[in-house]
Order: structure tokens, then sequence, then C-alpha cells
């Protein structure tokens, strides 16, 4: 597989958009609201792989590595491998591997030159344990991350990850780093999906992502959905529907390992910047969350100034990423907020102009599934958030797709983000298809919250067309364009002021978008914050 991306890291596809011809602009708007008709034929059923199909069984031996993978640090100058030795346990009595028996070690070396660099990391076991009669404990096989530096921008790469004193190293693989930070430098083509699940949608979500050749992949929360499942295996498309008397919300761990080997083929070589989604809270013993999240993921907290796994900001080339946690605190007062506050103030937009947040449940979105559930955080955040002039927004969760106006607030406005929803990568839960401004389809209030990030700030709108109720009666203006899709999204900055969005349906050829847009700066019109970059 290593031949056939060193392949793909040098040829740019030919992306097939609308025709290519008429692509309009955001400066051309605010748009009508559009929604695309449900094609009841693509409905489907997600049906999760199972443990019996080859793409998610265990191919090495031994501590073999497996479950390969990349992430980026803050700049072009360093990547994070990662990796997993010796296998999973799971049942009553368990016994965690030892970390220190294998060793965490790449070389590496520029492509068409001898791999003559190495690099030390870290290594852990996590387990996910159970106080009840009758559950499974699991526990981890060794978890490695190492981080490489003094790397060249834009430059391809080859490597082996393992430990050679056991004869234990990987096949070779390859990376390109990202570009140079500036504000002419930027990565062809950023991959975003979200609650990507590992059913077999996820596979077509995963070949059409492929065959768009990304540089950079962001997954914007729900990875594995192994809380779907219960400690024995059994499993539902609705948890809390078939097994409302569990005693904890249980897991079963070993879909992280099944979907870490079905994903290794492609993010071995293309990073991967991931952001904690509800479906990684993972409740167990002694109140303890997200555990295998925190654990399976290299990210860069530490280089971006953050002491949590759940918010962190990086570099790829002119563009400023900041990763923020929807489930832990985002209060002003908090860390996560203040940490916001200082990485916003650090960003030179001279030299990234794009500024781009991520996380996961979204502010704006119509549908009935999740709505206004995060509406808390968005009453401390929003307004930092357009001050410092943030350009686009990803979110997941909800599983559908919808691309906004620019807005601020409820209300139409030049100057704010685009927010864009990529909930539907292929998880097992399905699609979201109804909307909160239908006739029947408005929530009830009190209902919306999200019991785990608490709190209630969703109240009447005050203005415009909603004044008064809680739900529009009909299709908002700020939200521009909807569907209930499987897919993800491309993001292709082409200068300092502009970037080409494009939304990749399963159900369409490869080469084909189902939705365009040029999202165009104006930092004349709408001037960023001057920060101390």
């Amino acid at each position: 597989m290593g031949s056939i991306w060193v392949t793909l890291l040098f040829i740019s596809s030919i992306m097939v958009v609308d025709g290519g011809v008429g692509i309009p602009r955001t400066i051309d708007g605010p748009f009508k609201p559009v929604t695309v008709p449900l094609d009841k034929s693509f409905r489907g059923h997600a049906v999760d792989i199972p443990d019996t199909d080859p793409l998610v069984q265990r191919t090495v031996q031994g501590f073999q590595p497996e479950q390969i993978s990349l992430s980026l640090s803050t700049s072009h100058d360093s990547v994070w491998v990662s990796w997993i030795t010796g296998e999973f346990q799971i049942g009553e009595n368990i016994e965690p591997l030892d970390p220190e028996k294998v060793a965490s070690i790449v070389k590496y070396g520029r492509f068409g030159r001898s791999i003559n660099r190495q690099a030390v990391g870290y290594s852990l076991v996590y387990s996910q344990l159970y106080p009840f009669e009758g559950l499974q404990n699991y526990t981890s096989g060794i978890i490695h991350h190492v981080r490489l530096t003094g790397l060249r921008a834009n430059t391809l790469y080859q490597y082996q990850c393992g430990d050679p004193s056991l004869s234990a190293m990987s096949d070779i693989h390859y990376f390109r780093t990202m570009p140079v930070s500036g504000p002419k430098s930027y990565p062809s083509r950023i991959a975003v999906v979200g609650d990507l699940g590992l059913t077999y949608n996820t596979t077509s979500t995963v070949d059409h992502m492929a065959i768009n050749h990304p540089d950079l992949i962001l997954l914007v929360g729900d990875a594995s959905y192994a809380n779907m499942y219960l400690t024995n295996g059994t499993s539902s498309d609705c948890y809390s529907c078939s097994f409302s008397n569990t005693p904890i919300h249980e897991t079963y761990q070993p879909r992280w390992d099944y979907w870490g080997r079905y994903m290794e083929t492609l993010i071995s070589s293309v990073p991967i910047m991931v952001v904690e989604g509800n479906h990684e809270i993972e409740a167990q013993a002694e109140n303890k969350t997200f555990v295998a999240y925190s654990s399976r993921f290299a990210f860069p907290s530490e280089e971006s100034g953050s002491s949590s796994t759940f918010y962190y900001s990086f570099n790829a080339g002119g563009i400023h990423f900041i990763m923020l946690g929807a489930y832990i605190s985002y209060n002003k007062s908090g860390d996560q907020y203040k940490w916001l506050e200082r990485d916003l103030a650090s960003v030179d937009r001279e030299v990234t102009p794009w500024l781009v947040a991520t996380w996961h449940p979204p502010w704006y979105s119509t549908y009935k599934s999740h709505y206004r559930e995060a509406e808390c955080m968005r009453v401390e955040m929003e307004d930092l958030l357009y001050t410092y002039g943030v350009d686009i927004v990803f979110n997941g969760h909800v599983h559908a797709y919808e691309r906004s106006n620019r807005v601020y607030n409820y209300t139409l406005d030049p100057c704010g983000p685009v927010y864009i929803t990529v909930g539907d990568g292929g998880n097992r839960e399905k699609m979201a298809i109804t909307h909160a401004d239908e006739p029947g389809n408005c929530p009830e209030p009190s209902t919306t919250p999200d019991d785990f990030m608490g709190g209630f700030c969703a109240f009447n709108f005050t203005s415009g067309p909603a004044a008064g109720k809680f739900c529009w009666d009909q299709q908002p203006d700020y939200s521009a364009f909807r569907e209930s899709s499987f897919g993800h999204g491309i993001l292709e900055v082409k200068n300092e002021t502009h970037a080409l969005w494009s939304w990749h349906r399963n159900q369409d050829m490869y080469d084909i978008a189902g939705d365009a847009i040029y999202i165009v700066r104006q930092p004349d019109k709408c001037p960023p914050v001057k920060t101390e970059g």
C-alpha cells in the first residue's frame, strides 16, 4: 500500500464541482435557503462491520506494529507517529501489558534517501473497567506515540516504526509535511468528516475521501462508536432504547482496535486531527471518561500551550486551526476559555490569514436532532470567535449536512463565520432527516440540553422572524443549504482570501460534488483584531 500512497502524494486529482461552472461565492450572498429533498432510496441502514471481516482483523504477529497513524504538531517541522503493539485483552480477569517491554522508535528520512534518522517516544496502556458483576473489562495493547522534529516543509518522508531490538518494525510508510506557514502557502486539500463510525457506509465515505487525495484529515468527533455496544459485544442502533437498564453506559472497546486497523491504510500516510465527540465519553470506574480517546491519539496540546487533549491548535500552511472541547468547561472563567483567548491573541493573520475552528456539536443546525443542544457553549464563546474574525467553523454530531450563510448571534452578518456541519460520515445511528422548522417538529425546549454538557440556555428568540418562538416556521435565513446524505467535505484554500469548499456525497461518482462554494474573506471590510503575533 505504501507505493500506492507515494503515487497519490505526488498526483493532484481532478475534481468536478458542479461541472466546474458557476460556483457561487459567499460575497454574492446571503443565499436563499435550500433544502435538498430526501432521497429515500439512499436512506439505507448503516450496518457495522463485524469482527469477522478481514478489514478489521489483526494481521500482524507478536509485537509487530499495527493501527499506525499520523497527526500534526503545531507547525510544519514536526509530526506525531502513533501505533499499537501487542494484543488487547477483554474479560473479568485481565493483566495489562507492560509498556516498558517494547520500545517506541521511529526511523525516518526523506524519500529517495536513506532512512538514517531516529526518534524515540513514549508508550502507555489504558484500561476500561466496570465495577459491576458480569461486565467485561478491557485493557489495550501498548500504545506508542513518537514526535518527529526538524522536518522540512512540503517534503515527502518515509518511515518505519516499532522496536528494532525485537525485530518488530513496520513496513515502510510515507507522508508529506505541511507547507511552511505563510499567506501564499496552503495544503492542497483538507478532508473534513464527522461521526464516522465503522459501518459499510463508513467504507464508502473513506473510499471517496481517499480518491480526493487529502493532505490532511479533520475528524470532528465520534470515531469508533464503541459505546453502541455492551461489553459482551451485543450492539444496537439505539443504545438507550435497547439497553436502558444497564448500570452504566457500557462499551465494547475492541471496536476501537477494529477502527484503527481499518483506518490505518489511509491515516498512516495522511495526518488526522481529531476532536472529541459525545461517543468518546465512555464512562467507566472512578468516574473516568474519554480514556480511549485521550490515549489512542496524539495531540499537539503541549506544543500549543494547552493542558488538555480536549482543546489545542495547530498551523497547516497559512491556516490556523483551533480545536475546541464541548464536553468540558467552556465558561469564561474556565481553563479552556482562557487558553482560547491566549491562542487567538497570538495568531498573526499576516502569516496565517485563515482562522478555522472545530468542535463537535453545532451551534447553527436546523435539524430536530440535537437542536440548540450546544446553546450554552455558543453563549459563552461566540463573541470571542467573532471578535477575532474566525472564517469557518466545522461541526459534526447532527447526522446530516448543512452549510450556513455568514451568521452571528442568529443574524445574517457578512463578517460572521460560515458554519458547516458534516456529521454524517457513515455511523450506524443513521441520518437526521427531520427539521425543527417543519410543522410539529419543534422540540420541547426542556428536552434540548445535553446531560453531559449541562445547563440550559436555549430560550425563545427575542428578535427576527422567529421572535417569541423556540423554532422558526420555515428554513431559517442563516441556513443556506441542507441535505440528509452520507459523505465528507474538502477544503481547498487558494490564497489569502479565497477557499473552495465542496461536499461529496457517497451516492455520487467519485469526482462529483453535491454542494460547492467559494468562501471569501474580506479583511478590509471585516478586519480581525490586531494580535500580538
